[in-house]
Formats: structure tokens, C-alpha cells, sequence
């Protein structure tokens, strides 16, 4: 009976020490448990920050073509599609009144060629005539000057009259001269001011281009266009096609980034054409009811493969860094305005460390200062580390570029042509 009491004792002894054996090495388990932490390593690369914006191609001047005269259409050499270029012969105008004046105008030039013929004749007679009376009158001097009283006063007197009679019909010859040059003159600017009027009856293109709309045709009354105010239809419309103005609207967000010389890369979908554009000038002024403002691309389309009115697809790259430090972004924290990132040393030990922070895209962050490539940082779930803690690291591979995309309004080709199909 002893022996059974022994034997029950040493069991429920047995029992206790296995259990106290389980609870020690419990314990010592838990004491030794270390944290994981998700981190990631600081790299070199891009960010750009791209706005992708809709635009539209316009002409780069379209130009309404009026004739100067007013007149009936006599020829019109062009329609609506064709090319033109500067000084090609559009149209040609009958407006008879001209003809009548510009022949009116040739005859007075040539009777005042006339007078200024006869003007010379005269001239040259009166001069004639003066020459011999003056010789005649410095003669009779002479004789009178050697033999006193041969030569009588009187008939002196007569052949001086007679000289300065012919020296002053040779000045009124003179003067009729000059009236006949400036009545030429007068008739010459009349003539060519009539001849310009009939020029004018040649409607010529002011620029190279395309017509893209035709006003008038044979026989109609044209009316002339004599001031910007005047509601004449005009004879044509001229597109200069062969360069186009790409017009794109900025938000007002992003006016700040737009400066002339930034490229943007241009899709237009109708023709399957990509190419990239360059921003030559833009408006500076927003406009009040959209909040956006203009920019234009000067687009060379020679081939006249774009038809103006197309739409375009545009990235706009606002803003980019090249070769930088990155981290992801939500490595970052806020700490009293100063943002901090927890880093691990190599020892994998937790040491928050302050960083200035460049370039924010959706995914990534350009370190300026506190940072080195190679620098291991949590991300996420900082709250749950303190300094100098040690961590197991989970590296995660982050990509160390990123272009983030802005939409600022895109065409969708195939939309608009199902849409329409709808309809």
C-alpha cells in the first residue's frame, strides 16, 4: 500500500515539472519574438509629373478675300478644296466705268506731254528771237559808245526795248513750261491711281492656302470692300493649312508650369499620327468661364495630312527630376511639419531620420538631403516602431521611376464615333 502512495507521488511529480519546463520555455519564446517591418530601399530615378489635355488644330490664318472695286464676275478661276498661292489670280472683275476713265486719264497724260512739247518749242523760238534782238541792242550800243551822235538816242532805246520784250517772253515760255510739267505730273497720278483701281479688278490670293468656302459666281455683282466694318460677303475664304496653330487649354492649376520652349507630346488619333510639339506662345490671360488658358504649338503640315478642327491628344510634362533619390511615398511621415522617414541601420535597428522632400508623385518622392541610395526605410505603419527597436526587414522591390498622369480632358475617338453612330 506504501509503495502504490510512492508511486502516485512521483507521477503527479513528474506532471509538475513537465509543466514548469513548458511554462519556462513559454516565456523565454515571447521575451525573444521580434517585430517585422516592411521596407524599402532608397534608389535613383525619374519622376515626371505629365498632363494629358485635349486641343484642337486650327488654321494658322484663315483670310476672307474681297475686291477693292466693286463689279460684275466676269471669271472665277477656283472652288471650294483647291490650293492656292500668294499672288495666283482668283477672280476676275468687268467694271466698264474704269476702262472709260483709265482711257480718259491716258489721253490727258498725252495732250499734257503735248503742251510740255510745245512749251519747248516756244522756249526754244523765244530764246532765238532774244538772242538777236540782244546782239542787235549790244551793236547799236557799241557803234553809239565809239562815234557819239552817229546813232540816235531814241533808236537805241527801241532795240534795248525790243531785248528785254524777248527776255521776258522767253521766262513766260519758261513758265509755261513748268505748268505743262506739273499738269503731267497731275494726270500721271491720275492715271496710275485709275490703272491701280483697275488692277484691282484682278482679285488675287493674299496668301497660299486652301479655299475653304466659296462666296460668288459668274456673273453676280460683287461689291467692294472699302472697311473692316463693311458686311460684304466676300469672294472667297482662304485657310493657310500648310501650318496649323494646335490650341490647347491649361487648367489654373497648372498655368504656373506652362513656359514657352516646353515640349508636349501630340497623338491625333483620326489620322494615326503621333509627333512631338513645341509650346511657341500662350494667351497669359485665364479665361472667366472655363479656368483655363490657351496655349498654341506651331504644327508643319505641308502633306495637309491634318485637317483643321481635328482633335489631338496632348502630355504636357509639368514637372520632372532626373536622377534622383526615391523612396515611396507613404515612407514619409509628418512630424511637426518636418517630414521624417524611420530608417534601419545595419544592424536593422529603427533611427528616425528628417529628409527635404522635392517632387511628390502618386507612388513615389524625390529626397533632396538625408537620404543616400541604398538606405533601407519602412513604409507604413510607422506608429507601431520606436527608436532604436529591431525589426525583422521584409524588402520590398519598388520601381525607382514614375511618371504620373494628369487628366486635364482626353478625346476618345472611338467614343465620339460610337456616339455618333447612336445617334
Amino acid at each position: 500500500m506504501k509503495s502504490k502512495h510512492s508511486l502516485v507521488l512521483f507521477a503527479l511529480l513528474g506532471l509538475l515539472s513537465s509543466f514548469s519546463l513548458s511554462a519556462c520555455h513559454s516565456s523565454a519564446a515571447a521575451v525573444t519574438a521580434v517585430p517585422s517591418a516592411r521596407v524599402a530601399a532608397a534608389q535613383r530615378g525619374d519622376i515626371s509629373q505629365v498632363l494629358t489635355l485635349a486641343g484642337q488644330f486650327q488654321p494658322y490664318q484663315v483670310v476672307d478675300v474681297h475686291p477693292k472695286v466693286s463689279g460684275y464676275m466676269k471669271k472665277i478661276n477656283v472652288d471650294i478644296g483647291d490650293l492656292v498661292t500668294q499672288g495666283q489670280t482668283l477672280a476676275v472683275l468687268d467694271v466698264p466705268e474704269l476702262k472709260a476713265h483709265l482711257e480718259q486719264s491716258t489721253f490727258e497724260v498725252k495732250q499734257s506731254q503735248e503742251e510740255i512739247n510745245r512749251a519747248q518749242r516756244e522756249i526754244a523760238r523765244t530764246e532765238a528771237v532774244n538772242y538777236a534782238l540782244h546782239a542787235e541792242s549790244e551793236r547799236l550800243k557799241a557803234a553809239a559808245a565809239t562815234r557819239p551822235g552817229l546813232i540816235a538816242q531814241q533808236e537805241l532805246d527801241d532795240a534795248q526795248s525790243r531785248d528785254l520784250s524777248s527776255q521776258a517772253q522767253v521766262d513766260a515760255a519758261k513758265a509755261a513750261l513748268a505748268a505743262a510739267q506739273q499738269h503731267l505730273s497731275a494726270a500721271q497720278a491720275s492715271s496710275e491711281e485709275v490703272q491701280a483701281m483697275e488692277n484691282y479688278t484682278n482679285v488675287v490670293a493674299p496668301i497660299s492656302g486652301v479655299v475653304i468656302w466659296r462666296y460668288a459666281d459668274t456673273g453676280a455683282l460683287i461689291q467692294g470692300g472699302t472697311n473692316s466694318n463693311d458686311s460684304t460677303l466676300p469672294i472667297v475664304r482662304i485657310s493657310q493649312s500648310s501650318l496649323l496653330r494646335l490650341r490647347v487649354p491649361v487648367p489654373e492649376d497648372d498655368v504656373k508650369f506652362i513656359k514657352e520652349g516646353d515640349t508636349l507630346d501630340v497623338r491625333v488619333d483620326a489620322i494615326n499620327r503621333s509627333f512631338t510639339g513645341k509650346i511657341v506662345r500662350f494667351t497669359r490671360d485665364v479665361n472667366f468661364e472655363t479656368r483655363t488658358m490657351e496655349i498654341e504649338v506651331d504644327v508643319e503640315n505641308r502633306d495637309l495630312s491634318i485637317a483643321p478642327g481635328m482633335y489631338a491628344n496632348t502630355a504636357l510634362r509639368l514637372a520632372h527630376v532626373e536622377n534622383a533619390v526615391t523612396i515611396p511615398v507613404n515612407a514619409l511621415v509628418l512630424n511637426g511639419g518636418q517630414q521624417t522617414v524611420l530608417v534601419l541601420d545595419s544592424s536593422n535597428h529603427v533611427h528616425p531620420r528628417n529628409v527635404q522632400v522635392g517632387l511628390e508623385g502618386s507612388k513615389l518622392a524625390e529626397i533632396k538631403s538625408g537620404l543616400e541610395p541604398g538606405d533601407r526605410v519602412i513604409v507604413g505603419g510607422q506608429e507601431k516602431y520606436q527608436e532604436g527597436e529591431l525589426v525583422d526587414p521584409i524588402v520590398e522591390q519598388e520601381p525607382a521611376s514614375e511618371t504620373q498622369q494628369q487628366s486635364g480632358g482626353m478625346i476618345d475617338m472611338k467614343a465620339e464615333t460610337a456616339n455618333g453612330g447612336d445617334r
